[in-house]
Parts: C-alpha cells; structure tokens; sequence
C-alpha cells in the first residue's frame, strides 16, 4: 500500500471515527498531495513525505507563532495536528546522530574551517533527508566547523 492510500484509508478511518483533528490533517496534507500531483503528475512515497514533512514544518511555525501570541486555544489544536502528521514521517535523528554523521562528513571532504560549511551540507542533506530538520544540522555542522572537528 502506497503512503497516499495508507493516508486514504486513515483519512476514511477518521471520518468513521468521528476525530476532528486527525480528519482535518489528513484532509490537509492529502489536498496539498492532490495539488503536487496536479503540478507534477505522479508523486512517490518520498515526495508524499516531503510534502508531509513542510506540513510539519509549518505547524512548528504556526505553534512558535500562537505561542508568541499567546494563543493557547490555537496551540493546542496546532499541536494535535503535529502530532498526527508526525507518525507519517520516518523516525527523525537525534542531535548526537547527527553530530556523529556530520563529523564523518566533515572528515571526508577535508572540511577545516567554518567556510567549508557549504561543502560539508552539500554532502550531508541528502544523507539526512526527511530524517533531520536543515536547521538543526546546519547548526550541528557550524559548531562542529568552528571547534575544528
């Protein structure tokens, strides 16, 4: 079963069940599907989860957003959605996984300073695709590049 049918028949799951909130999402993130497909004609697996990883994404805006505002009402429905969205999503690294990862790339493209920075992330995203958040690991490559690892 493909990630599109699988978000299908929890989407009609929801419905029986009567679950606002993952109902909602599903409908969301399967919508924002429906438009790539349009755009792009057939999607993977892999493009549903980067679809489905800027949904993601734009929740934590949204939460980081509502939280500054001091929307509680909204957050927790924001929160919820994430929630959902995340159980789609491959299990994502840990800090020290990727510090561990990006070590290695530094070390094989002979990175040594904080100017190599570019070098380093051109190698180490599509390793880390899907599973770690670009922020985060440009971060990780930054502190490690300027303690010289």
């Amino acid at each position: 079963m493909s990630l599109k049918e699988t978000l299908q028949a929890d989407l009609k799951e929801a419905m029986r069940q009567n679950d606002t909130v993952r109902k909602t999402a599903l409908r969301l993130v399967l919508a924002a599907v429906t438009n790539a497909e349009i755009e792009r004609g057939p999607l993977s697996d892999a493009d549903i989860q980067a679809i489905i990883a800027k949904q993601v994404k734009q929740r934590r805006e949204s939460l980081a957003a509502f939280q500054k505002g001091g929307r509680e009402d909204l957050m927790a429905q924001e929160e919820a959605e994430l929630k959902v969205l995340s159980a789609y999503l491959p299990q994502q690294m840990s800090r020290a996984e990727i510090e561990e990862l990006a070590a290695q790339v530094i070390a094989q493209v002979g990175a040594t300073s904080p100017r190599d920075l570019g070098k380093v992330m051109r190698e180490l995203m599509p390793r880390v695709k899907g599973r770690a958040d670009g922020r985060l690991v440009n971060e990780v490559v930054r502190e490690l590049l300027s303690r010289g690892t």
